[in-house]
């Protein structure tokens, strides 16, 4: 299990919206005009994908300015020949693309000033009170107090000091197994033995995470984490309602995302693709859609990869941020709310190197739950460009430099590259 989870969040930390616009540093900046009867590079990418056997089908969303979004579908939700078509309404699992979702209902209460940036989160969960550091996170589990309080804005940004099962190692990763702290599903049938020690709710994981040692000093480095799965508890205290709950009644029902489960229901399980596994030259089926894990509830909702979506849900949720904060009427956010969120919130002189090698750019910042690019990438995304992607391979970011916004929905465990493929065949259409 740790082996296939570790191969997935590999895939998922090499698809920051900064790693896309490096995929096309090598591309020509102001490429042969085309004519507008060119057919679409979108459409061809997920026809070949499907053709070459790639994944059994795809979904790519693209909008730009305040249009409605193309998409371009290929193939089957699953592998089988009566599996239902592919399309804009089909449900996949997004993962760590929740991470951006949980940061924008975390803003929404900064902005009500129920939530401070740089509030520290014991405000709201005493038991972080007094953290703990480890000496040398490679030689045991020796700590000492903690010389900085854990704050909201390190939540958002990777930069608490906590780990995440998928790449803390040695004796802390073996104490976060110990107590459950794995707030992800994966599939039916390893859910048993992960729900067995898992805490039953946010503020039991919350508490739990809190008697762990720190493997930095909050605020010093930039680390992957279950930083935004905390947050969630911490929404919930802020809110004075469920994480889940403030997530549906703030974000989904005013933006008419009809489409993001926590759950999924019984008869919505006919969308929902099939998660696959990479193993080697063969996928094999991990997680059927009609027997998903995702059809019963979580022990919690995961605020870091908790999500099932729709291109068109998420797509929606991405043309709110784009707008400022708003769409079809219904306000979310404030335009100067929206930019803080997708702006690069680290802390001053924090350590950056882990997420300038994870994504192969040393102009990279993080936002509310996302990357952020600051520079402009030729022929690709501008500055400002701000998403994350998904351990199943899914992605989606915004970029307001060119008024773009991008979902591209697979569900496969393991490294391709699709994030330099898309972004090079959406970049190429919209210079059409």
């Amino acid at each position: 299990m740790r082996k296939l989870i570790g191969l997935s969040v590999t895939g998922a930390l090499a698809l920051t919206a900064p790693a896309w616009g490096q995929a096309l540093r090598q591309q020509p900046a102001s490429p042969a005009p085309a004519t507008r009867t060119a057919p679409s590079v979108v459409d061809a990418l997920a026809n070949r994908w499907v053709a070459e056997n790639r994944v059994p089908g795809m979904v790519i969303a693209v909008g730009q300015g305040d249009a409605a979004p193309r998409i371009a579908a290929a193939g089957r939700i699953a592998n089988e020949a009566t599996a239902p078509a592919a399309d804009a309404d089909s449900l996949w699992r997004v993962y760590s693309m929740t991470k951006p979702i949980t940061g924008i209902a975390a803003m929404i209460l900064v902005e009500q000033g129920k939530l401070g940036l740089d509030q520290p989160i014991s405000d709201f969960m005493p038991a972080f009170k007094t953290m703990k550091v480890l000496v040398d996170p490679a030689k045991g589990l020796t700590s000492r107090p903690a010389t900085r309080p854990i704050t909201v804005r390190n939540l958002l940004t990777h930069t608490a000091g906590l780990g995440y099962n998928i790449v803390t190692k040695g004796a802390l990763l073996d104490e976060y197994n110990r107590l459950g702290i794995n707030p992800a599903a994966v599939s039916a049938a390893m859910e048993p033995n992960m729900r067995a020690v898992r805490p039953k709710s946010l503020e039991e994981f919350a508490n739990r995470v809190a008697t762990l040692p720190l493997i930095a000093e909050p605020g010093a480095k930039w680390s992957y984490s279950i930083g935004l799965d905390v947050l969630g508890r911490v929404i919930e205290v802020a809110s004075g309602m469920p994480f889940d709950s403030f997530v549906q009644t703030r974000i989904f029902q005013p933006l008419g995302m009809t489409a993001s489960y926590w759950t999924v229901p019984a008869d919505k399980a006919r969308l929902l693709a099939t998660n696959y596994a990479q193993l080697g030259d063969s996928r094999a089926p991990l997680d059927p859609g009609a027997t998903s894990v995702w059809l019963q509830p979580p022990s919690f909702p995961y605020g870091g990869a908790g999500l099932v979506m729709s291109a068109r849900d998420y797509d929606r949720f991405l043309h709110m941020l784009l707008n400022g904060g708003t769409l079809d009427g219904a306000r979310i956010l404030k335009p100067e709310t929206v930019q803080i969120a997708m702006s690069d919130l680290l802390p001053a002189g924090v350590d950056r190197s882990v997420l300038q090698a994870t994504s192969g750019n040393n102009q990279i910042g993080f936002g509310a739950g996302g990357s952020v690019s600051l520079a402009d990438q030729p022929g690709g995304p501008g500055k400002g460009t701000f998403g994350w992607a998904g351990a199943a391979g899914s992605l989606g970011w915004v970029d307001p430099t060119n008024r773009v916004r991008a979902t591209v929905m697979i569900n496969l465990f393991g490294q391709t590259p699709l994030k330099r493929e898309a972004t090079q065949a959406i970049y190429t259409d919209l210079r059409r």
